[in-house]
């Protein structure tokens, strides 16, 4: 007998604990908004400490005897082809944690695109996992990375047998897809997992003409944020699992390992809302987001100085497999400007607020939540950018490296480089150091520097222009660049 997804376990639960007047002498302190400062409550409203509940001994009691958040966890599983699903209150910088260190353990190896968002990156350092980098598949003419190939991971696989498994990023942040079924097999035929940083693709099990969605392609398990492209809070994440590769029980103890003790509820509830929703409408909602996009890039695309870049600019050979045209990703090069300088226009004078944006390139994301209405002011912004395009053309250039030269050695494990006795020097004198930082240009979050890289002149001088340029850097112990941490020598 199916599940029925018409019931939601957490806001079921949700509407009973105020149906009963429940009276809880118990954290969190604002008792029901009671104790909330009245100015905070006209802001935010009084939904929002109304659903800030204990997740035990609240919403549940003390044994979670009505298994709420498991039967919760179950109707998401079926709803998007997965054996199990575990709901995390800590996005997927955490979930994607977890999974790494069930797949992997200190002092053992594992086989990583080396476009992972920080997040992965902080977890090879948390636990001392020595990577195989995987190179990106690089479009030389647009500067952008594309996911690793398949062949690329079986030549790993086979100069790194003892590699725990794989780690690979689909979509990235620009709607760029892997192969995740050929990753797959080829993990598989090694006898290893595969992890997909699927953060981007909540939205992907519920259409037929967006890229595959990880479980149906074979991954073991994949990481989604339901708040990125779905209907969920900040920091609403989801990891899924499938196949006899990983022990369900060792995924859900690493997860409570890292995770917080005191769960929100609310943002339990936004992953539970979602995913009622999309099971009961989601073909319907992503089909129409899909035509409002089509609709929306075709009219950006008759605007002076921008280009809309499709399937036919992100795939092909040596790029990328598949492609996810929800993220609007536009050139802006032509207008003579930099994507940071569009964006902070778009921001100042429309009140738009870009979703990415690097030296070339801003990004408009269009979930199932748009309209005419919304795209429409898009596209009133974007003209006046078009418009005012001489205003902009004194944006700083961005100096770029090739692949090649954007790519450093690394000399040490990541860990030991980040917890090593550090200085800070002046940028002009930190080629040939060894970085005790990450630094990562924000968004998208992919580190360009790793801690254990020898730095380069090049990478150094791609991020000091990028800096001057408008580039964020809020990992960097001095966001302004003028120095970086470095290994202390001796």
């Amino acid at each position: 007998m199916g599940l029925d997804h018409d019931e939601a376990p957490v806001l079921d639960a949700l509407a009973r604990y105020h149906a009963v007047d429940e009276l809880g002498f118990t954290p969190p302190g604002h008792k029901q908004a009671r104790g909330a400062d009245p100015r905070a409550r006209k802001v935010l409203g009084d939904a929002v400490f109304y659903g800030d509940v204990l997740a035990s001994g609240g919403l549940d009691d003390r044994l979670t005897r009505g298994q709420i958040l498991k039967r919760a966890e179950s109707l998401m599983a079926d709803a998007v082809h997965a054996e199990h699903t575990f709901f995390s209150t800590c996005g997927s910088s955490l979930s994607v944690k977890a999974a790494m260190l069930t797949v992997t353990s200190p002092h053992r190896s594992l086989l990583v695109g080396r476009d992972a968002h920080k997040s992965v990156i902080a977890g090879l350092i948390l636990a001392g996992v020595e990577p195989v980098w995987i190179e990106p598949q690089w479009d030389t003419e647009r500067h952008l990375a594309h996911p690793p190939s398949p062949a690329a991971f079986d030549e790993a696989f086979g100069g790194n047998p003892d590699a725990d498994g794989a780690l690979v990023t689909s979509p990235t942040p620009y709607g760029a897809a892997a192969d995740l079924a050929g990753i797959a097999e080829v993990c598989h035929r090694y006898g290893k997992p595969l992890i997909v940083d699927e953060a981007w693709g909540a939205h992907l099990p519920f259409h037929q003409q967006l890229p595959s969605w990880a479980m149906d392609a074979g991954a073991d398990v994949c990481v989604t944020s339901i708040h990125k492209m779905g209907s969920g809070l900040e920091q609403g994440s989801v990891f899924h699992l499938q196949g006899d590769l990983i022990d369900p029980a060792d995924l859900a103890s690493r997860a409570d390992l890292l995770g917080t003790t005191s769960p929100n509820v609310l943002i339990y509830a936004g992953i539970d809302a979602w995913r009622r929703q999309m099971a009961q409408n989601g073909n319907a909602l992503m089909g129409r987001a899909l035509d409002l996009a089509a609709r929306t890039r075709a009219d950006i695309e008759a605007i002076d100085g921008i280009h809309v870049n499709d399937a036919s600019d992100f795939c092909g050979p040596n790029l990328a497999a598949q492609f996810d045209p929800l993220p609007v990703v536009m050139d802006v090069s032509a207008l003579g400007t930099t994507g940071y300088w569009a964006a902070d226009w778009l921001r100042s004078h429309h009140h738009i607020d870009a979703h990415l944006f690097d030296h070339r390139r801003i990004s408009a994301q269009i979930t199932h939540a748009d309209d005419e209405d919304t795209t429409g002011r898009l596209l009133d912004a974007l003209h006046d950018l078009s418009r005012h395009a001489t205003d902009l053309s004194r944006a700083p250039r961005v100096d770029v490296p090739s692949p090649a030269d954007l790519r450093m050695k690394q000399t040490c494990l990541p860990r030991d480089a980040y917890f090593s006795p550090h200085i800070d020097v002046p940028v002009a004198q930190a080629a040939g150091r060894v970085a005790a930082e990450m630094i990562t240009p924000y968004p998208p979050g992919i580190p360009a520097v790793l801690p254990g890289e020898e730095l380069t002149e090049p990478v150094l001088r791609y991020l000091s222009t990028g800096v001057q340029a408008g580039m964020n850097l809020p990992d960097a112990a001095d966001a302004s660049l003028k120095t970086i941490r470095v290994v202390a020598a001796g």
